[in-house]
């Protein structure tokens, strides 16, 4: 037997050694990918977690809010409706004779009064028959007088017995007839009068002119019913509009009562007062198609703000009570109908149940809920849950908030975590 069989196996130590060290690179390696992925991983880790704690903090903190307490007070009961302004008059002048066109006497869009001269007709053919008139008048007059001279003799004569009673009789009748001549001549010359006024169209009221519609040269007669030019009155003026058959009881009550209602208007925006004036009549019957009862309102128009034909908001002020008022934007609408957030002595809110009754303008009386001196959340609504903290804000609802003192440091305000007015991004 060889030697070399009988000697004992022996392990390579150099490439254990190799394998060892082998190991140990990507051990290390692994360790160190390990931890740049942690730390990478870890830079986001604390926003996540501010974020959450930042949540938290602001389901804790005092919400800035501007509150307005309940309170006993007047409240208007007004009914709204679109309304169009219609002149008070109106009337389309017209020649009540025919003729040429022989003078104009007005401006268009002139304001004129009662009587004035508007145009002139040529008179000469109306004068024509005014002379015959007067002419037959004078002639049939100096036979009547013939007559009656006549009718004295005859009577006279009579009472000689010169003549017949027939002839007498007669000599009366004629007289008669003559009589009833004069009258028909009186009627013509008052009608030939009459035709002859009728070439000077003057205003029939006092308003304002429109466009004319016929210019002068031209020939017009009685049976154009276009006219010559259409007067408005405008001052006073009116204003026409509707209300529905459910509201009309209400109305109807203080008209019998012998009130006199006031009616607002306002623009196209309703949002600027132009005028104020009082409720005239209302028709007598209900229009079947819609629903609706009109009503005509009266105001003086001073200032023509008013004009024919336009469109406005109308506000009928139907009278005056007494009840809990509070401002319409403290009034809030969920699933359980109309409700407010209430503050209470601990400065937080509770989610309180209302019954609204009137709205007048910026105030909303409340029926049943509330009572008078609670404090409820007119503007931060927004951000307010149940049993939220609020921090009261100065100021009147609807003004912004009172500055801080510019010696206080700016920051956020104590015990709040809100920041201050003064701070960016404040709110």
């Amino acid at each position: 037997m060889s030697e070399s069989s009988s000697e004992p196996y022996r392990p390579n130590r150099g490439r254990w050694l190799w394998a060892f060290v082998l190991v140990l690179a990507v051990a290390g390696g692994y360790w160190l990918y390990a931890r740049n992925s942690g730390s990478q991983g870890s830079k986001g880790k604390p926003v996540a977690g501010r974020g959450m704690a930042g949540m938290a903090g602001m389901a804790g903190m005092a919400v800035p809010v501007k509150v307005a307490a309940v309170e006993t007070g007047p409240i208007d009961y007004t009914l709204k409706a679109i309304g169009t302004v219609t002149a008070f008059n109106t009337v389309t002048v017209r020649s009540r004779v025919d003729g040429e066109l022989q003078k104009i006497a007005f401006s268009d869009g002139q304001k004129v009064q009662e009587g004035d001269l508007l145009a002139l007709i040529d008179p000469r053919n109306y004068q024509v028959q005014l002379d015959q008139a007067l002419g037959q008048q004078r002639q049939n007059e100096a036979q009547l007088q013939n007559a009656q001279r006549d009718l004295q003799r005859y009577q006279l004569l009579f009472k000689q017995n010169s003549i017949a009673k027939q002839q007498v009789d007669a000599q009366a009748a004629l007289v008669q007839q003559y009589l009833g001549s004069r009258k028909s001549d009186q009627a013509a010359v008052d009608s030939a009068k009459l035709q002859l006024s009728f070439t000077r169209i003057t205003a029939p009221i006092s308003g304002r002119l429109g466009l004319r519609k016929v210019d002068q040269g031209n020939m017009v007669n009685a049976s154009n019913t276009d006219g010559l030019v259409v007067i408005t009155q405008t001052q006073p003026i009116s204003v026409m509009f509707t209300l529905p058959q459910a509201q009309l009881p209400d109305v109807l009550e203080q008209i019998r009562a012998g009130r006199t209602l006031a009616v607002d208007l306002y623009d196209r925006d309703d949002v600027r007062k132009i005028a104020t004036g009082e409720l005239m009549s209302l028709d007598n019957q209900i229009d079947i198609a819609t629903g609706t009862v009109k009503f005509k309102a009266r105001f003086g128009n001073e200032d023509e703000s008013l004009f024919p034909n336009q469109f406005v908001n109308v506000r009928l002020r139907v009278g005056t009570s007494q009840a809990l008022v509070l401002p319409t934007m403290g009034v809030q609408q969920g699933s359980i109908g109309a409700f407010v957030y209430l503050v209470g002595d601990d400065s937080k809110v509770h989610v309180q149940p209302i019954v609204v009754g009137r709205v007048d303008e910026k105030r909303v009386a409340v029926t049943s809920g509330l009572a008078a001196g609670q404090r409820v959340v007119v503007e931060g609504v927004d951000r307010l849950r149940e049993g939220a903290q609020v921090q009261v804000m100065a100021g009147a609802p609807g003004e912004p908030a009172a500055a801080q003192d510019p010696a206080a440091p700016a920051g956020p305000l104590p015990n709040t975590g809100v920041p201050s007015s003064n701070a960016p991004g404040a709110r």
